[in-house]
């Protein structure tokens, strides 16, 4: 029986710098640069993947370069010497969901999902800090970064403290840049062929950010740049700053281009035949009885397009098209409602046309008005006018990121700033995520918007994707008038002081809030809590005073204070399975056994097996093996403390072996 060991390979995250040596260009397009005679292998990228320590800083090509970026590359190869501990006392469904939310420092959290999660995520979208010279950008530590971690997020002593990266620091961009480099280098081995990243952005850092991605994943694989003009100035210049970005990278943009064209042109193809068929007699009341019919029974096959269920002699179209406009102060006129002859309620900000426009707009049918003049009218859209590709320009208010917090936090006021609005993903999920199973990861998770909107988008196609959000549990501070909302809401809740319990709360109002207005007894509304944490595995660190003492407390190899489902959730991460995958327990012998994954993992982690357990535990788990009948080979996993002696170990692995599990190992 083979003893895993804190230091070997099984008991850490995957070893990033192995893999690079094979397929260079296809894995690794950052060593791909341009030199004096055209396309060239950068040999500093080169020898830093493959861990050769003479590579230098100086990397004179064609590229982006800052001091630190070696060491910003290294960290992303540097295996974590951590583990996700499962609360599921924090979470919501644990037992059946599919969904995951992580509290700790993501770049600690890519690394461990690296074998569960490699080649598995459809879309990855994150809203980092913007580098504003006020907000948090984190200080990685190359030596040990659970420890600075902990340390920074006062859950371990060190003396250590949050603080803002100022534009007076001397590295404000380098900083920035060191903390994204790593972590989207980590991100790239998640998504799959076919995956796709948002980035928000603004332009303080928008430049860098499509250079760092062009080093990444290859300028060939960036799909554009989405302008959002969101009605924000914070731009204290003479130039009004009242947009953001939305960089958009492909893993393989190849893999993505008739994907997206393919599935959206199908549905606008039907919605146009069906509205140049009915067109002419869209006055028929049968008929457009079977048409209203038939839009509720298939509206879940024609979403992005489920909003265009009405009919008249221009054919299909929505009525959901806003004529507010999106920037600053509108256009301001009356429209005056046919009905009541009296005009009708502006919008907030004013008209988004000017009045000619909207006259030419009412004359050719395109206004839909409500049933009164308290209404604000709409803007008539036809299903041959959608676009199948991804505007490079949206139009949005940014400020309705508020309302929708509002709508889960009615009276605990301002908890988070700058949330990001549910509408902002409805604008590109529609052309990534149309399966069940589909995988979002948010690892910058904030208030928690991205959870919302894959929710919201369930529950109207009732289609199951899932989500895994990380967040970490930055301090709030009190004497903050920014955060004081959400100390207060921590407090109530009594919870710890940070942005993560925010974000988990926000998870657990939103899900419960969509799922009473759009009840089904099989959608997800729940989550799994997990947090970052040491390993469960004890390295090895005598004392040099006491070698004797140091020897007896290494007896046990897992670290004290740690249960069952501690150990098991660390194995199921080191044998690369998914956090969420079913496991079945049962009593054996008085020990308890875990099937996972259908059997290819069996773990007994029990503290003590004495020598006349052996068969009776040996003979359950042989029985247990054959009811779930796994697919593949087997695991079988054992507290190496636990056994009696030697010999109690040696003749469980061989009874195990003789009945068909190979693989016996303990910790």
């Amino acid at each position: 029986m083979q003893k895993i060991e804190a230091t070997q390979p099984a008991a850490k995250s995957a070893d990033l710098v192995a893999g690079n040596i094979e397929q260079l260009k296809a894995l690794f397009p950052e060593l791909i640069t341009e030199g004096a005679d055209g396309v060239a292998v950068n040999v500093d990228v080169l020898k830093a993947l493959v861990g050769d320590q003479t590579a230098t800083d100086a990397e004179e090509k064609y590229g982006l370069n800052w001091h630190g970026k070696r060491r910003a590359r290294q960290l992303a190869l540097t295996p974590s010497n951590g583990t996700l501990r499962p609360h599921p006392e924090e979470s919501v469904e644990w037992g059946s969901t599919r969904n995951v939310m992580i509290e700790g420092d993501n770049l600690e959290v890519l690394k461990l999902l690296q074998k569960s999660y490699a080649n598995k995520v459809k879309l990855i979208y994150i809203d980092p800090p913007y580098n504003t010279g006020k907000d948090f950008v984190y200080p990685d530590n190359f030596q040990d970064n659970i420890k600075n971690y902990l340390e920074l997020t006062g859950q371990a002593e060190g003396g250590k403290k949050i603080s803002s990266n100022t534009d007076a620091s001397g590295r404000f961009h380098t900083d920035w840049l060191s903390m994204m480099y790593p972590r989207l280098k980590l991100a790239r081995g998640l998504l799959r062929d076919n995956g796709v990243i948002f980035i928000s952005v603004d332009e303080r850092e928008y430049s860098s950010l499509r250079l760092i991605c062009c080093d990444i994943f290859g300028e060939e694989n960036i799909v554009g740049t989405i302008v959002w003009k969101n009605a924000t100035d914070n731009n204290p210049t003479n130039v009004a700053t009242e947009h953001e970005y939305l960089l958009v990278v492909a893993k393989k943009k190849d893999e993505i281009d008739s994907e997206w064209k393919s599935s959206i042109s199908d549905v606008k193809d039907v919605l146009i035949q069906i509205g140049e068929t009915l067109s002419k007699k869209y006055k028929d009341q049968a008929l457009r009885d079977a048409y209203d019919e038939w839009f509720r029974e298939h509206k879940a096959e024609l979403w992005p397009l489920d909003r265009y269920k009405y009919i008249d002699e221009g054919g299909v179209y929505t009525g959901s098209q806003s004529v507010h406009n999106p920037g600053r102060e509108g256009y301001r006129y009356d429209v005056i409602h046919p009905g009541t002859k009296l005009p009708c309620k502006q919008p907030l900000m004013g008209y988004r046309f000017p009045k000619q426009t909207m006259d030419e707009l009412l004359a050719a049918r395109r206004i839909l008005f409500g049933e009164d003049h308290s209404k604000i009218i709409e803007l008539k859209v036809y299903a041959s006018e959608f676009k199948e590709k991804l505007s490079s320009l949206l139009e949005l208010d940014g400020r309705l990121g508020a309302y929708d917090l509002k709508e889960d936090f009615p009276k605990e006021g301002k908890v988070f700033t700058n949330p990001k609005p549910v509408r902002l993903y409805e604008a590109f999920l529609p052309f990534l995520l149309k399966d069940s199973g589909d995988l979002v990861v948010d690892f910058f998770a904030g208030s928690g918007a991205t959870a919302k909107a894959v929710w919201k988008l369930n529950a109207k196609d009732s289609v199951e994707r899932k989500f895994v959000l990380v967040q970490l549990p930055e301090p709030l501070n009190e004497s903050d008038k920014d955060q004081k909302a959400a100390v207060q809401l921590c407090d109530a809740l009594g919870a710890p002081r940070n942005l993560a319990e925010i974000t988990k709360e926000r998870l657990r109002r939103a899900g419960k809030n969509i799922q009473l207005s759009v009840p089904s007894p099989t959608l997800d509304f729940g989550f799994r809590v997990f947090k970052l944490d040491y390993s469960n595995i004890r390295a090895w660190d005598p004392a040099p005073v006491d070698l004797e003492r140091s020897l007896f407390d290494h007896q046990d190899s897992i670290v004290v204070g740690r249960s069952e489902d501690d150990v098991l959730y660390e194995l199921l991460i080191k044998l690369g399975l998914d956090l969420c995958v079913p496991i079945t327990q049962r009593v054996v012998a008085g020990k308890k056994l875990h099937s996972v994954g259908g059997g290819v993992l069996i773990a007994c982690l029990s503290t003590t097996i004495a020598a006349g357990d052996i068969e009776p535990l040996a003979q359950g788990i042989i029985n247990f093996h054959k009811e779930v009948a796994p697919s593949g080979d087997t695991t079988c996993v054992f507290r190496d403390s636990a056994f009696a002696d030697d010999v109690a170990k040696t003749n469980l692995a061989a009874i195990l072996a003789q009945n068909g599990i190979q693989t016996v190992r303990s910790l």
